[in-house]
């Protein structure tokens, strides 16, 4: 995924070194989308804990360094150190491996090995059967079994399968969230709409532009990089495209 790079257009305003917008197609649109799906825990382990402002990278080092045997023993503290971020939006860019932070790849599921019925993630809980066992098993999901021997603690690890992901059909197969065959026009200060004649002539007069041909327009490489540097800019600075291609903090 770090080898993933996608292209926009900047229109920079050469007086005064500012991003005035960029043009974009719908993959960096939807990599803007993703970024609100991630999870705060992953927002605060992606960025530099030194460069986090305020408090949050103190809480996720504290979490980091505190010994898992303070946890309840049905909890990981990998669940808010590396939360997993619903698959909302399939993005070329992506700034986490979905996959690796999956739900099911470190939940543990158990089952009473009396009854063979009841099912549970913490395995330091008593079978509600107990102390009434069956003489014989005949669960509904697992069939008929052997002869119960009297139910007790339900801490028999058993493997969770989990369903394969539902395609839902589409005219188009794009993926993401937006529509394809749209450029879109992204602010300094990320607000973005569909590109138009007419709200290309409003911003430039928003800018007070009077010579358009003073303007220059510079094609950029966006990739895993840039994308980390938008993420941190986007919660300092309102003008955030300066910031990540120009290099100028401006709180203009």
């Amino acid at each position: 995924m770090a080898d993933t790079k996608l292209s926009l257009t900047l229109l920079i305003d050469p007086s005064s070194q500012k991003v005035l917008f960029a043009e974009a197609g719908k993959e960096f649109v939807d990599f803007l989308f993703y970024l609100l799906a991630l999870p705060l825990g992953t927002v605060t382990g992606l960025l530099s804990k030194k460069c986090m402002v305020g408090s949050l990278g103190n809480l996720y080092e504290s979490i980091e360094n505190l010994s898992q045997t303070y946890f309840l023993p049905s909890k990981d503290k990998d669940c808010l150190l590396r939360p997993y971020a619903p698959a909302l939006i399939q993005s070329p860019l992506l700034l986490t491996n979905q996959a690796q932070h999956a739900p099911t790849s470190s939940k543990k599921f158990y089952i009473c090995s009396g009854c063979n019925k009841c099912i549970s993630d913490d395995p330091s809980l008593i079978c509600p059967n107990y102390p009434h066992p069956s003489p014989v098993s005949h669960s509904p999901v697992f069939g008929p079994g052997p002869v119960n021997t009297g139910c007790r603690m339900i801490n028999t690890e058993v493997r969770y399968i989990a369903p394969k992901a539902v395609e839902t059909s589409s005219s188009s197969d794009e993926g993401g969230l937006v529509k394809g065959m749209v450029t879109y026009m992204v602010m300094d200060d990320l607000v973005l709409k569909p590109t138009s004649s007419i709200s290309t002539i409003t911003l430039l007069n928003k800018f007070h532009v009077k010579d358009v041909g003073a303007l220059e327009e510079k094609v950029v490489d966006f990739a895993m990089a840039e994308g980390l540097k938008l993420l941190k800019a986007s919660m300092e600075s309102k003008s955030v495209l300066t910031s990540v291609f120009l290099g100028r903090n401006t709180q203009e």
